[in-house]
């Protein structure tokens, strides 16, 4: 009886929930939604909650009806969108189509969650968000026709099989904000018209591949993300990955729950002490080694620990692994601290809230007194010994067992001190650990024999702790949670967690990530060292190297390279990306931070024999031409001005449109077009000089072309650089037989000792950055002085296979 009298009620209550189950169901199809896709989304309150609220104000707008573009939109905010305050605000732009397109809505998200604070700043986030941003059928045409033109030898060979959203990823890098149907409709065509119909070959599947290893299929590559025509928007961001939606680390103090983690009767007591230390906190830490100039592979470890502590609000350590006195240079501490500052993790700023501050700086060194009664203390525990192998006998995995392993505690404790004591020479005794690595390799050495001076200790100590020993130890100490490193360090995971357990520590969690690499690059320190004894490049720092100095001089901004680290995510995989991506982030930031200017590498003297003027005009030229808000500079109009020589044929080519007879060209923000009147001759038949006569641009036709100029020029140095190596892997003997120095550009470099630019660029500092129109890209050297600059080429203003 009792359920008879609840019998009504409960039904009532059912019914209401169905109604409005079923109300939202309606709702959500009506959006574009599959009935199956509505129902997934039902049951997850939150989510159906905050999309029946963003539909119902878009219809406030809209109406009723809200057309499937509109509504896959609303269904990726409210799926997206962690901070619900901002729900109104992105809906009005959604509905009024201000924001139309996945690469806006993204870019929108990303603003919201790094502008947390009210009120928002309208005009720059509309800016930061392409809104009203056109792009135009040409514009599409033409990015799509240079990918295809770019491809088209192997488009010809592999036809329909070719990867097409290679084409479509390559005209989306070009136009950010492009709808991607409208590009994929071009890519179609353009593709169809090329090769014509499908035959039967193309009909065909392409052959299956081995399945891969799960490591590598678990997720997909940043390489195969962006080369299928995806942008990063639409991709996790990196603060995304980081917060853990991507990567399923533990939480602090459940180191457990991980993997592979080695539980101890003592684990659990250990945990909690950790956790009244460190208050629950994140904590990662990046520990370079300073034997070395930091390099791309190396931003992206930057990016991921000090990236990983900021998204759950920790902190991180930069740790310098200086064990290795015989390596250490003082210079390579200063550069690595430099490039860690630049990429804007610098603790010399007060700590920003939610910054990229390293918490300290911290050395391996530091704890020399600590590791060293460690030591002991596991010589005591029967957990290592004193070996005499030589040197050559512990390399490698198949080495021979030692005849010392089983020595007594008490004499390996007498002889460890006499090593300290420096009683033994260098490679006559070592302290070895009893434990097998994952890989195989038997009781690797925990301390050597080094006589060489520390740069912090001096000579209190003549033996030197390993990276083995070591790095797990430094991680204990500092409490760090997440210990992140790359792949080829998995095979010291076993003795990460032997060693804290055998000494009864608090024990961190290792975990490994692929890493990055590039095409066309070496990065190895000692592969760079024999370049510069070659003299192949002049230093760590040469822009045709990827370390960090280098790209700094050569003009790559470092939020260039952090967005390069952020499209490339945290993947298991290797991955090894076409140095053109990470171009397209360079330009991507310059485009709206290099101020604009003009310069000509190869000039032709042009005399204005009609001059409008008793001298010289200045003339106002907008900074940033899509932008005249930003400001402009001032140039002289002289009746001499320099071209560049290629601007101008005697006999030109059909499809030229520059100065050419009877062919006037316009010159930029002068309001001026020229017409050829005279060509001068020197002896030997080249074109010294051109006469011109000049009208008001408005006065007449309007010409085919508009070129860059300059008058009464400064004088300066353009050095422009293409690939160091000419194949894509210069260190595979299978691509390059002879070793990477046998795969040297030899044309790498070509120095413009006479290049001419205006004297807007008079007051430059080195590393400051312009765009000199219609050339590219150019960032002030280091080498620049007084009466003489030096400009090094960043980019071209578009992709250019031959450059990076």
């Amino acid at each position: 009886m009792p359920t008879c009298r609840r019998g009504p009620k409960f039904l009532l209550v059912s019914g209401v929930s169905a109604m409005a189950a079923l109300d939202s169901l309606s709702l959500f199809t009506g959006l574009g939604l599959s009935e199956q896709k509505a129902r997934e989304t039902l049951k997850n309150t939150a989510l159906s909650a905050q999309l029946r609220e963003a539909a119902t104000q878009a219809q406030q707008t809209l109406g009723s009806t809200i057309d499937k573009a509109t509504g896959t939109l609303l269904y990726g905010l409210a799926s997206r969108l962690r901070d619900t305050r901002r729900l109104s605000f992105l809906v009005s732009y959604i509905a009024s189509k201000k924001i139309h397109t996945e690469p806006q809505l993204s870019a929108a998200l990303e603003y919201v969650r790094s502008h947390p604070l009210d009120p928002i700043d309208t005009v720059d986030f509309e800016q930061e968000c392409g809104v009203g941003v056109i792009v135009t059928p040409e514009q599409i045409e033409e990015a799509v026709e240079a990918a295809i033109n770019r491809h088209q030898p192997q488009l010809l060979v592999e036809r329909y099989h070719f990867n097409m959203g290679l084409l479509m990823g390559e005209a989306r890098a070009v136009l950010k904000w492009a709808d991607g149907k409208m590009i994929k409709n071009e890519v179609d065509m353009q593709v169809l018209h090329l090769l014509g119909p499908k035959l039967e070959a193309d009909l065909e599947k392409k052959p299956k591949v081995a399945k891969a290893r799960l490591e590598e299929t678990d997720r997909r590559t940043a390489k195969d993300v962006m080369e299928n025509g995806e942008t990063a928007d639409q991709t996790l961001s990196l603060m995304e990955q980081l917060r853990g939606e991507a990567l399923k680390f533990h939480k602090p103090g459940e180191n457990y729950k991980t993997p592979g983690y080695v539980v101890t009767p003592r684990t659990m007591s250990l945990l909690k002490q950790h956790l009244e230390i460190t208050g629950g906190q994140v904590r990662t830490r990046f520990p370079p080694e300073p034997n070395g100039i930091l390099h791309i592979g190396h931003a992206k470890a930057i990016n991921f620990n000090f990236g990983y502590a900021k998204a759950n609000n920790g902190i991180c350590f930069l740790r310098f692994d200086d064990t290795n006195p015989e390596k250490e240079e003082a210079k390579f501490f200063s550069a690595i601290c430099d490039m860690v500052a630049w990429l804007g993790m610098d603790w010399t700023k007060p700590r920003r809230a939610g910054g990229y501050t390293p918490y300290k700086v911290t050395y391996a060194s530091d704890y020399f007194d600590q590791l060293y009664a460690w030591a002991v203390e596991l010589i005591r525990r029967g957990l290592a010994y004193v070996c005499h192998q030589r040197v050559e006998e512990l390399k490698g995995h198949n080495t021979l067992p030692s005849p010392w392993r089983d020595r007594p505690t008490e004499e390996s404790l007498l002889l460890f001190e006499a090593m300290r004591k420096g009683k033994f020479s260098e490679g006559e005794a070592t302290l070895r650990m009893k434990l097998v690595m994952e890989d195989g390799k038997m009781d690797p050495v925990a301390y050597r024999v080094k006589y060489i001076p520390h740069h912090r200790t001096g000579d209190k100590w003549c033996i030197y702790p390993t990276y083995d020993y070591t790095h797990c130890l430094c991680d204990s100490i500092e409490h760090i949670t997440h210990s992140l490193c790359t792949k080829e360090f998995q095979a010291r995971r076993s003795s990460y967690f032997w060693l804290c357990n055998a000494l009864d520590i608090y024990c961190p969690v290792q975990w490994e990530y692929g890493r990055l690499n590039l095409h066309y690059a070496v990065v190895s320190k000692r592969k760079i060292l024999q370049l510069v004894a070659t003299g192949a490049v002049r230093d760590w720092d040469d822009p045709r190297l990827f370390t960090l100095t280098a790209l700094r001089r050569r003009g790559f901004p470092p939020e260039a390279i952090n967005s390069f680290c952020a499209r490339v995510g945290v993947t298991v995989a290797q991955t090894t990306m076409e140095p053109h991506l990470l171009e397209a982030c360079v330009r991507d930031v310059l485009n709206d931070t290099a101020p604009r200017a003009m310069a000509v590498l190869e000039s032709l003297r042009v005399i204005i024999t009609n001059f409008p003027a008793a001298k010289s005009l200045d003339i106002q030229v907008p900074n940033f031409p899509a932008d005249e808000t930003k400001g402009f500079h001032q140039v002289p109009f002289a009746p001499i001005v320099f071209i560049e020589r290629t601007d101008f044929k005697e006999e030109p080519e059909p499809g030229f449109k520059r100065l050419a007879w009877g062919q006037p060209v316009g010159l930029r923000h002068t309001g001026y077009v020229i017409e050829l009147q005279r060509v001068v001759k020197g002896p030997s038949g080249s074109v010294e000089s051109l006469e011109v006569t000049c009208r008001r641009a408005d006065a007449g036709e309007k010409p085919k072309a508009f070129i860059h100029w300059v008058s009464q020029p400064l004088m300066c140095e353009v050095r422009l650089y293409e690939r160091l190596f000419r194949h894509k892997n210069p260190e595979d003997p299978t691509e390059v037989p002879g070793g990477f120095l046998s795969d040297l550009n030899l044309a790498s470099l070509h120095v413009v000792e006479a290049a001419l630019v205006d004297c807007s660029v008079a007051l430059a500092r080195p590393f400051d950055k312009f765009q000199f129109e219609r050339l590219g890209y150019f960032s002030v050297d280091p080498d620049s002085r007084q009466g003489k600059l030096v400009f090094n080429r960043t980019v071209t203003l578009k992709e250019d296979p031959g450059k990076v």
